[in-house]
């Protein structure tokens, strides 16, 4: 396996924002707490406060949740005492989430959770003294199904059809037998490999009776071994905790005027992005998520007939705290306030609406996190390295749009100038001495003499663009080739990591890709990383 990197600048595809907030810009340092630097941990250790108290619900939920996860769930030995570590004072977690894509949707979603892992053990390597457990946030209470119904495979969107509604973790998982019959069919030419992820899928989705269920036991086997934790925030003494800041965004609506103001200072230089609602929850139900809405005195729950009064509203939240759902804006703060965790690790996106946060954090007397930028990667098998090799690419390239890249190519293996170099510059000579000339004979025709040069230039750009698609097509091979490239590697112009599925790796490395990425990743990162057979 070869490895190569190229800075995230230079690849395209990573916002403004996130380039600055990596560069350390200054605009950008009132919106976050901490750099996102390794020695930005020993302030983040030193602020986190989390009572033993705390640590006794949160541990008590974990295995909770690891018991009741299905019968074939088992906790590693690093799981359970990662777990059983968690009771004591100085260890901390640091924490990625991710929504419960099917077979867990694209690429990047395994990329999340080894760059938790590699910053624990990065953080172990720094502070020997203390803990850190890497923790998968699962998003159960996300109701957005189309999101997370598809995966990608051998060119073929695999997608799950069902008529539930509601926090996809409670769905229940029965008519994925279906999707499981069309990916054995996909996966009919392959032995070794192709065998475990057919026995994944069935285990994960076809034994389990929900989508949280299964999403626990697949993370689990993939990556149990490094003592990966995972978290379910649907659960009644885990929001039995929140109830306080439930309450004091039901009566006050505190987090729409502190991300309100903040983001309208954030969007002074850069593009925001969510918008913060009058109250950032949810009502939850089996079967339903829906908006809590107050007008006047009344609490309404959107579209539905459901309304409380005040009393009412506070009664139910005491009653059932699980009904209350925090919305993309409340969920971080969800998750630092029942866990002792000292970073965030996510994509740029979800970086960005951290920023929109501080304030909030602030007011709930919460520490934000160190804020990561999770590790970005590209896979080439052993066709695309060859065609890479042969037509000599380098990695910056690789990333330019297909027209630009084989324009490029073309110029650089070109047995001539094909830009007309040298008659360009013979004619703007020749226009030199001419104007002199023009000069001595009579000023008033040197508009003339530029319109003339001006055609001239364009009439020869316009031959060395003829020239070039003539070469190009001379070049079928190599145009063949770059295409090849550029589609299966930026399928519909997007990066692999956000289109594939990690099965397709798995083929070819099995669990071995887990360890290949851990070896490569580092974290912080400004890089992306390619990996080619």
């Amino acid at each position: 396996m070869e490895t190569d990197c190229l800075h995230f600048k230079k690849t395209g595809y990573f916002s403004k924002i996130i380039l600055d907030y990596l560069a350390g810009k200054e605009q950008l340092a009132p919106f976050y707490h901490y750099s996102p630097e390794i020695k930005a941990f020993k302030s983040a250790i030193e602020n986190k406060s989390f009572s033993n108290k705390q640590r006794k619900v949160l541990v008590d939920s974990l295995n909770r949740q690891y018991k009741d996860g299905g019968i074939k769930l088992k906790k590693s030995p690093q799981v359970e005492e990662n777990i059983t570590a968690l009771e004591e004072e100085g260890t901390f977690t640091v924490t990625t989430g991710h929504q419960l894509c099917l077979f867990t949707g694209p690429l990047y979603f395994i990329y999340k959770i080894v760059s938790a892992i590699k910053l624990a053990q990065t953080l172990k390597s720094t502070f020997p003294d203390k803990n850190f457990v890497p923790v998968y946030w699962m998003a159960t209470e996300d109701h957005d199904f189309e999101e997370i119904s598809h995966f990608q495979f051998k060119g073929e969107k695999l997608q799950w059809k069902t008529d539930q509604k509601g926090a996809v973790g409670r769905m229940n998982t029965a008519s994925l037998d279906k999707v499981f019959n069309e990916f054995k069919e996909l996966l009919v030419d392959y032995s070794t490999h192709g065998e475990e992820l057919k026995s994944l899928f069935e285990k994960s989705y076809l034994q389990h009776d929900n989508l949280a269920d299964a999403t626990r036991f697949l993370v689990n086997e993939l990556f149990s071994d490094y003592g990966v934790v995972v978290i379910d925030g649907d659960d009644v003494p885990l929001k039995q905790e929140f109830t306080p800041l439930v309450k004091d965004e039901l009566l006050n609506e505190v987090s729409s005027d502190f991300v309100s103001q903040q983001s309208e200072d954030l969007a002074k230089q850069y593009k925001t992005q969510v918008n913060a609602r009058e109250i950032n929850l949810f009502y939850l139900t089996d079967d339903s998520r829906n908006r809590i809405v107050k007008e006047n005195d009344t609490y309404f729950i959107h579209d539905t007939t459901l309304s409380f009064s005040e009393q009412e509203i506070l009664q139910e939240l005491d009653e059932y705290p699980e009904r209350f759902s925090p919305n993309v804006l409340l969920r971080p703060i969800y998750q630092e306030l029942i866990l002792p965790n000292l970073a965030y690790i996510g994509g740029g996106g979800e970086l960005a609406y951290w920023f929109q946060l501080k304030s909030t954090f602030e007011h709930f007397k919460l520490p934000v996190p160190v804020l990561l930028l999770r590790n970005s990667a590209m896979w080439l098998d052993l066709k695309q390295t060859k065609y890479l090799n042969q037509l000599n690419i380098s990695l910056e390239q690789l990333f330019f749009d297909e027209g630009v890249l084989l324009k490029e190519w073309v110029k650089e293996n070109a047995e001539y100038d094909l830009e007309l170099t040298e008659e360009k510059e013979a004619a703007s000579t020749f226009y030199d001495k001419l104007e002199e000339k023009i000069e001595k004979i009579d000023a008033s025709l040197h508009p003339h003499l530029e319109a003339l040069k001006t055609k001239h230039q364009k009439e020869l750009n316009q031959l060395s663009e003829k020239i070039i698609r003539t070469e190009r097509k001379k070049k079928a091979t190599a145009s063949s080739q770059i295409n090849h490239l550029k589609t299966t590697l930026f399928p519909n112009g997007g990066l692999q990591e956000r289109h594939d599925n990690f099965s397709t790796v798995y083929l070819s490395k099995g669990k071995n890709m887990i360890e290949i990425l851990l070896n490569e990743f580092k974290l912080p990162t400004k890089e992306f990383l390619v990996l080619k057979d």
